[in-house]
């Protein structure tokens, strides 16, 4: 994905001052400290402001800011572009376009002036704050001796960065697949062997380490402590197009699934077509490869567990083999922003579904860069249908669509016409 804007704009949103405008601020500043003392008649002992005991640390913004932008963002910097997309897991221009996106969705980002005139934080230092924290799991305030930023303004950098990473790119990087979409992809499974096949979907936990010991029962599970589940649904090329976040760690796959709209626009009869034919068979619905755990719906197709015959064995293998397009996205999503694969520190839910949704979408939009999905036609998104409390018709094919999805016979015959598929494809590849 190119910006061939982006270096631009944030050179121009991004200005180091030089070292005369800092000598008038010091000059500016040391100023008042001497008027300050004098008023009150003695030295200053370093412990000042609105908190009693708290002590202020003289940060160098200025000098943090040209670090950083020496280091990494200049023409010339002196990491090259291999070195950034492993600390940053993503391109210069990529970050940068993200960069410009979120400073102008949030004025929190905009570098401002304090009241005695000293020149605050810039945006490229609140959000390489931020990222590093995703990226690496950094405690806030390691961040303080390269960055030149407190921990406090870390922690609050974290929360309005993953905030304007949903509120601007989420529509777009976190969607349901449109009729274009369903066809690619169903394109791109019947290749695979598995005609009808949309994805695979499985479930993840995240530990949560400082969860209320008031809740602490609810979110703990077979995991032994307390964790949220996220629920996903993933193509072969790692994008990831269902999020399901926010569930107690004490339920299941199963539980999880109740709660979900991952089937919602299909029993609503909003969902993209899909049809096909497998050993002369007709169907209309696509589905999901799942493990065992997951019902017998006619919108999941299961491994057969102990196969005999070498006809189930070859499907076994090959529906255990495809299953693990899901498995690799969360290992990536894991890989890439390993605040997901620690323990979360934060008190409230509302701030860690925030920062799974803003690492997923950040993942999504890595896997455009790279070329998973940079085909995808974004501009044609749609709008949502108004929904009518009238027309008894629409509720009966609301009924009959709900029972077509959890029929458990369907689910035995599209099995079977899968084994016979992947088998006879396998005998004509012989």
């Amino acid at each position: 994905m190119d910006h061939p804007n982006a270096s631009s704009e944030i050179l121009r949103e991004f200005i180091a001052f030089d070292s005369d405008s800092e000598d008038e601020l010091e000059q500016l500043f040391n100023a008042r400290e001497n008027d300050d003392q004098q008023a009150n008649g003695r030295r200053r002992t370093g412990h000042r402001g609105s908190v009693p005991g708290h002590r202020i640390i003289q940060r160098n913004h200025n000098d943090g800011h040209s670090r950083l932008w020496n280091d990494y963002f200049k023409p010339d910097p002196v990491y090259h572009e291999g070195l950034f997309r492993r600390r940053f897991r993503m391109s210069r221009n990529l970050f940068l376009h993200i960069a410009n996106a979120v400073v102008a969705n949030d004025t929190y980002f905009t570098q401002r002036r304090n009241a005695v005139g000293v020149l605050g934080l810039s945006a490229l230092q609140k959000i390489t704050a931020a990222l590093r924290i995703l990226a690496y799991r950094s405690p806030a305030d390691t961040l303080d001796e390269y960055i030149q930023i407190g921990e406090s303004t870390a922690i609050a950098s974290l929360r309005r960065f993953v905030k304007g990473v949903v509120t601007v790119f989420g529509e777009r990087y976190l969607r349901a697949p449109d009729q274009n979409d369903v066809h690619r992809l169903l394109a791109q499974n019947e290749e695979r062997g598995f005609p009808g096949m949309l994805g695979s979907i499985d479930c993840m936990h995240w530990q949560w380490r400082n969860c209320p010991t008031a809740w602490q029962g609810m979110y703990t599970g077979h995991c032994r402590s307390p964790t949220i589940i996220l629920e996903a649904v993933a193509s072969r090329d790692l994008w990831i197009w269902h999020a399901f976040f926010g569930m107690p760690g004490s339920l299941n796959d199963i539980n999880v699934l109740q709660r979900s709209p991952v089937f919602g626009a299909l029993a609503n009869g909003r969902a993209p077509e899909a049809n096909y034919t497998i050993n002369g068979h007709q169907y209309n619905m696509g589905y999901y490869l799942a493990d065992g755990i997951y019902p017998r719906w006619s919108t999941f197709v299961k491994t057969i567990p102990c196969p005999q015959c070498p006809k189930r064995k070859h499907f076994a293998k090959m529906q255990e083999a495809a299953r693990k397009d899901v498995e690799r996205a969360f290992g990536v999503l894991q890989a890439r922003f390993a605040i997901t694969r620690g323990s979360a520190r934060f008190w409230d839910v509302d701030t860690l579904d925030d920062i799974m949704t803003a690492c997923i979408i950040l993942h999504n939009m890595i896997v455009e860069e790279n070329g998973g999905s940079d085909h995808i036609d974004f501009d044609g998104l749609t709008t949502p249908p108004t929904m009518s409390h009238t027309q008894t018709a629409e509720f009966r094919s609301f009924i009959q669509t709900h029972r077509q999805i959890r029929d458990s016979s369907t689910h035995s015959q599209l099995q079977d016409d899968l084994v016979e598929h992947l088998w006879a494809r396998l005998g004509s590849s012989d």
